[in-house]
C-alpha cells in the first residue's frame, strides 16, 4: 500500500485528459458474470473515477447509497480502462444516484478544473493539461487581476506588536546568547539582500501580550510557564506583520505560535466580524487527525467568542456546510475537502487575511500541491501567511516563494532530521515472531500512569494485534485509515481521557496528534522512511515532559540502520553497538553488490541475505537479555 493510501483525502485525477467512455452494449455479457437484472441501471465510467465513487474504505459509496436510497456497486468492465457502476432500486432512487455520480465525475474532470483556472486567470489558450501548466505564470496573472480588486476592499491591519522595554534593552550579544540557549534558534530573511532589522525574541508571555490582557488570562488558565523556543521568536515576527516560515520538529509548540497572533489578527481588523462574508483565518493541514487536533487546541481558548470549525473528508459535508453558513472566524481544513468546497461555492475565502500552511512538507508528500494552489487562488494576495514545516525541501521552498511575501525564516535546532532530546530511544533487534511475545511482556509491566502508542505499518496488523491483545485481557483502542472517522475520534478521545492506555495505530497518527502525556511509543514495525521515525518518536516527550521510544527491528530492517544511527547520534542517544554493526554490514553488502553486479539495482531481500545470519556474533542467543 502506498503512503498516500493511508490518508483518506481527495486524490487529484490523472494528468491524462478525461474522455467519457463510448456507450456500448455490455449488459448481456455482464449478466453472465454478475448478478444483474433488467431493472438495474448500468453506468460505464472511466476507471480513474472509480476510487472517487467508492471513497476510502467505502465511505463515499455508503454516503451515496444513503443519500439516494439506491444500492450502488462498482464492478469490472470488459472494456480496458473502464468500470461499471450498477445501480438498483426505484426509478427515482436510480435517477438520483446517477446524477450524484455524474456530479462527482464532473467536479473532478481535469479538463474542467483547467478550464476554470484559465477563465479566472485569463491564462493562455495553449495550456492543455495540469501536468504542463505554468503555475508561476498563473500566479502572476491571478495576482495582477486581484490587485485591481483590492482598491475596493478594506485594508488589512497586520502590525499589532509593541516591543516590551525589557526586550528593547537586550543587546545584540544577549539576543544571540538567548537564541543559542533556546535550542539554537536561527532566524533570517529568505531574501539575503534584505537588511531590515528582525524583531528580537521575547523571554516570557507578557513580553508579547502585555497589551492584550485577555490573551494572558487564557495563557494562565492553561498553566503554561514559559514560551517554547519557536514561540519566543515567532510571536514578535508574526505580530509585527511579517510573513513567517517556521522550521521545527513536531512537538515544539508551532500550533500555539500561530494561533495566539491569529486571535489578535481577527479581533482588530477594520471590517467588523459580523460583516465578513467568510472566515478570517484559514489553516491548511495534511490529515484529518491534525485538523481535529488544531480545532481542539483553538477551543481551549475562549478569546472574545471566536469560533473555529474543521473541514475534512470522511465526515458529513452537509453538516460542515451548515456550520459555515452559521459563521466562523477560523477554518481548519484538509486540502482535498477545501478544494471540493471552493469548487462548489460552499465557502467564501475572499475575507481570509491570515493564512497558515501547517506541516507543509507533509502536504506535499501526500500530493496535495494542486489542490492547495487551486483553492488559494480565492484568497486575497495581501494576506499574512505563516508556513510551518519539519523540513526544508525544494517543494516547500517553492511553496514559500509562491505564497509568502518577503518572509522571515525561524529554524529551531537543525535542518537535519533529529528527534527531541526529551525522549530516550531504545532499539531492540529480534526476530519477527518474537515481537508479539515481547509486547505482551512489556505491557504487563507498565505502570498505571503509562500511556502507550504502538505503531505498525499495515491496517491488517493493527486489527490483528488489537484482537490478540484484547483476548489476552488488555484494553486497547486502534486507529487506521480504514476505520470510520467517528471511530478514530472516539479512540483518540479514550486515550486522552484515560479510558484506555494503549493505542495501536498506523502512521495516520504519527503527525499532529497532540496528547501531551504519552509516556511510551513503540515501533512494532520499523517505519517506511526515517522521517516517519522522527515523527513517531515525537508523539512522546511533549510539552517539556520526558518519554521513551522503543523500536523493534528485525534483520529485514537493516537498510534503515545507517540513517537511524545518524538520527540517534544527532539527538545525543546511546547507539547500541549491534545497530552500528547492522549498518556496517548493510553498507558492506551494498558495496559488494555494486562490485559484483555493476549498476544493477540493489535489493536488500528478506532478512539481509548473506550479510546476516542468526549465528552472527552479537545477534545470537537470547537477545532480549542483551537490552
Amino acid at each position: 500500500m502506498s503512503q498516500a493510501e493511508e490518508w483518506d483525502e481527495w486524490e487529484s485525477p490523472s494528468n491524462v485528459p478525461y474522455q467519457p467512455p463510448p456507450q456500448r452494449q455490455f449488459r448481456q455479457s455482464f449478466s453472465k458474470q454478475f448478478e444483474i437484472n433488467s431493472n438495474d441501471l448500468l453506468m460505464e465510467i472511466d476507471s480513474r473515477f472509480a476510487g472517487m465513487v467508492i471513497g476510502k474504505g467505502g465511505v463515499k459509496i455508503k454516503s451515496l447509497r444513503k443519500e439516494s436510497s439506491a444500492f450502488i456497486s462498482v464492478i469490472d468492465s470488459e472494456n480496458y480502462g473502464s468500470k461499471v457502476v450498477k445501480i438498483s432500486g426505484s426509478a427515482e432512487a436510480k435517477e438520483l444516484a446517477q446524477k450524484l455520480i455524474k456530479d462527482i465525475i464532473a467536479e473532478n474532470d481535469p479538463n474542467k478544473i483547467l478550464q476554470k483556472l484559465q477563465e479566472e486567470s485569463k491564462a493562455s489558450e495553449s495550456v492543455q493539461s495540469i501536468s504542463n501548466f505554468d503555475w508561476d505564470q498563473l500566479m502572476l496573472e491571478q495576482a495582477e487581476n486581484l490587485k485591481k480588486k483590492l482598491a475596493a476592499l478594506p485594508p488589512i491591519v497586520k502590525d499589532f506588536y509593541k516591543e516590551h522595554p525589557e526586550v528593547s534593552m537586550m543587546s545584540d550579544e544577549e539576543v544571540e546568547h538567548f537564541r543559542v540557549s533556546k535550542n539554537n534558534i536561527m532566524v533570517k530573511y529568505i531574501d539575503e539582500n534584505n537588511v531590515n532589522p528582525i524583531p528580537k525574541p521575547v523571554l516570557k508571555f507578557s513580553h508579547a501580550f502585555e497589551d492584550y490582557p485577555d490573551i494572558l488570562i487564557e495563557m494562565q488558565k492553561q498553566k503554561f510557564e514559559t514560551p517554547s523556543p519557536v514561540q519566543c521568536q515567532a510571536w514578535p515576527i508574526i505580530m509585527s506583520g511579517h510573513d513567517l516560515i517556521a522550521i521545527a520538529q513536531t512537538g515544539t509548540g508551532k500550533t500555539l505560535a500561530f494561533l495566539l497572533p491569529a486571535f489578535i489578527h481577527i479581533d482588530f481588523q477594520p471590517t467588523p466580524r459580523n460583516e465578513r462574508k467568510g472566515p478570517s483565518v484559514l489553516v491548511l493541514a495534511p490529515t484529518r487527525e491534525l485538523v481535529l487536533q488544531i480545532e481542539s487546541e483553538v477551543k481551549k481558548y475562549s478569546y472574545k467568542g471566536i469560533k473555529a470549525m474543521s473541514i475534512y473528508g470522511g465526515a458529513s459535508s452537509g453538516k460542515q456546510k451548515e456550520c459555515l453558513r452559521n459563521g466562523v472566524e477560523i477554518v481548519i481544513a484538509t486540502p482535498g475537502r477545501l478544494n471540493d468546497f471552493v469548487g462548489s461555492g460552499a465557502i467564501d475565502l475572499s475575507d481570509v487575511t491570515f493564512l497558515i500552511l501547517d506541516e507543509a512538507d507533509r502536504m506535499l508528500d501526500l500530493g496535495f500541491e494542486p489542490q492547495i494552489r487551486v483553492s488559494l487562488l480565492k484568497v486575497r494576495p495581501d494576506r499574512q501567511t505563516i508556513m510551518t514545516s519539519a523540513t526544508w525541501p525544494p517543494g516547500v521552498k517553492r511553496l514559500a516563494k509562491s505564497y509568502t511575501t518577503n518572509p522571515i525564516q525561524v529554524m529551531v535546532g537543525s535542518l537535519d532530521l533529529t528527534t527531541v532530546n526529551t525522549v530516550k530511544q531504545d532499539i531492540l533487534i529480534m526476530e519477527e515472531e518474537e515481537k508479539e511475545l515481547w509486547i505482551e511482556d512489556f505491557l504487563k509491566n507498565c505502570s498505571e500512569d503509562d500511556k502507550v502508542i504502538i505503531f505498525v505499518n499495515r491496517k491488517v496488523t493493527v486489527d490483528q494485534l488489537s484482537s490478540d491483545l484484547s483476548m489476552k485481557g488488555f484494553t486497547v483502542e486502534s486507529i487506521h485509515g480504514g476505520r470510520e472517522q467517528c471511530d478514530r475520534e472516539m479512540a483518540l478521545e479514550s486515550l486522552r481521557n484515560g479510558e484506555v492506555s494503549i493505542l495501536i495505530a498506523t502512521d495516520v497518527a504519527s503527525r499532529g496528534i497532540d496528547i501531551n502525556d504519552i509516556t511510551v511509543v513503540i515501533n512494532y514495525d520499523f517505519t517506511k522512511d526515517i522521517e516517519e521515525y522522527v515523527h513517531r518518536v515525537g508523539r512522546t516527550g511533549r510539552a517539556g515532559k520526558t518519554g521513551r521510544a522503543i523500536t523493534l527491528m528485525t534483520r529485514r530492517d537493516w537498510s534503515k540502520a545507517k540513517e537511524l544511527v545518524e538520527v540517534m547520534e544527532k539527538s545525543g542517544q546511546d547507539v547500541p553497538p549491534e545497530l552500528k554493526e547492522m549498518a556496517k554490514r548493510y553498507e558492506a553488502k551494498r558495496e559488494r553488490e555494486r562490485v559484483e553486479g555493476g549498476d544493477r539495482p540493489f535489493r536488500s531481500g528478506r532478512g539481509g541475505g548473506r550479510g546476516f545470519s542468526r549465528g552472527d556474533q552479537g545477534f545470537s542467543g537470547n537477545r532480549r537479555n542483551n537490552w
